[in-house]
């Protein structure tokens, strides 16, 4: 399941929505990756702008004519933007279907696809990195980068399939109870929150993971003809999750790349719409839980959604004393209490 000739043909995929500043800056450093390894790499850029309003689109045109540009007029979200992608290189995907697309079909499907967030930066040599761990072995089928804010600080970029531990913890975070604080740091860091610790990302050995996280992420062509792309029911929030236990059950391994550096400047395109975006994030668990429900013991389901429709109540209460407390405003407290009602009806 290896390469098929002396060069690795990969095509890079990257969704954009209002962020064409961050899009300039990522392209840069995609198009300054690909140079470095011009002799092993033939390298294709496909930018999905998912009707921004900020130029995005004319600037790519302008500044990165090699690139190939969709302007699609409606926002396709990540799975919907990525799967047009994947089925214009020719992948067995079924995907939105747009006028007069500018792209024609490539001669064949690329040996590597990285899909790649708009807010994302490569760092040195982080294209050939990941495709070598992927070449590391013939049932390698996805990785992902070692992720690092704008600050330099440390991102968690790899995760473990969830847990009813790890939802405890996203219900009633330690931070949040007082007496439990002082162990916080330690636990949201940890395995038994669904995280690789840090110190597995030191060095450069690639290690298994359950799923890693999609602002850049690396799949197997081969893998992608399997199992095919990624799942339209899923809008927003949990489609590498899901993507990646479907490759797991194929038999293929997902794998973690240290040495593959990215800089990702989190949430710039979702940072306005939080109530929205939250709703969204359980809808997509929930259906995530609902798909591979043969994974969980009988009776898995109804419990998460036990403790979700307790933990939004308490979480409810809290806001109306915040409210009450004057650290919220009316339309704060209505947007946060509306989220909540919308999750128990999940």
């Amino acid at each position: 399941m290896g390469r098929t000739g002396p060069m690795h043909h990969l095509t890079v995929v990257i969704l954009n929505y209002n962020t064409c500043d961050l899009l300039r800056a990522c392209l840069r450093s995609v198009f300054a990756a690909a140079t470095q390894r011009a002799d092993q790499l033939a390298v294709d850029v496909i930018v999905v702008d998912s009707a921004s309003t900020d130029d995005s689109a004319a600037m790519v045109a302008t500044e990165f004519p090699q690139a190939h540009l969709i302007a699609s007029p409606v926002n396709l979200g990540y799975t919907g933007g990525n799967n047009l992608a994947l089925h214009l290189l020719g992948f067995p995907v079924d995907a939105p279907q747009l006028p007069n697309s500018p792209i024609p079909p490539l001669p064949r499907p690329p040996d590597y696809v990285l899909l790649l967030n708009a807010d994302t930066e490569l760092a040195g040599d982080a294209l050939w990195q990941m495709v070598k761990v992927l070449e590391g072995g013939p049932d390698a089928g996805a990785c992902g980068a070692h992720l690092r804010y704008g600050d330099g600080s440390f991102q968690h970029g790899a995760f473990r399939f969830p847990t009813l531990f790890q939802l405890v913890l996203d219900l009633w975070p330690l931070v949040e109870l007082p007496g439990l604080r002082r162990f916080w740091p330690w636990l949201a860091n940890s395995r038994l929150n669904g995280r690789y610790p840090a110190v597995c990302w030191q060095g450069d050995a690639p290690f298994t993971v359950d799923f890693v996280l999609g602002a850049a992420l690396m799949v197997r062509g081969e893998a992608i003809r399997q199992v095919g792309g990624l799942d339209d029911g899923y809008f927003m929030y949990c489609e590498e999750m899901d993507w990646c236990l479907r490759l797991a059950s194929a038999g293929w391994t997902i794998l973690a790349a240290p040495a593959a550096r990215v800089i990702h400047h989190e949430g710039q395109s979702s940072r306005q719409v939080r109530w929205p975006a939250y709703e969204r994030l359980w809808r997509s668990r929930f259906r995530f839980y609902r798909k591979h429900a043969r994974h969980y013991p009988p009776g898995y389901l109804w419990l998460v959604r036990l403790l979700v429709r307790i933990g939004v109540a308490w979480r409810a209460w809290l806001a109306e004393q915040r409210f009450a407390d004057g650290a919220l405003t009316g339309v704060e407290a209505a947007a946060e209490l509306q989220t909540y009602r919308m999750i128990k009806k999940l």
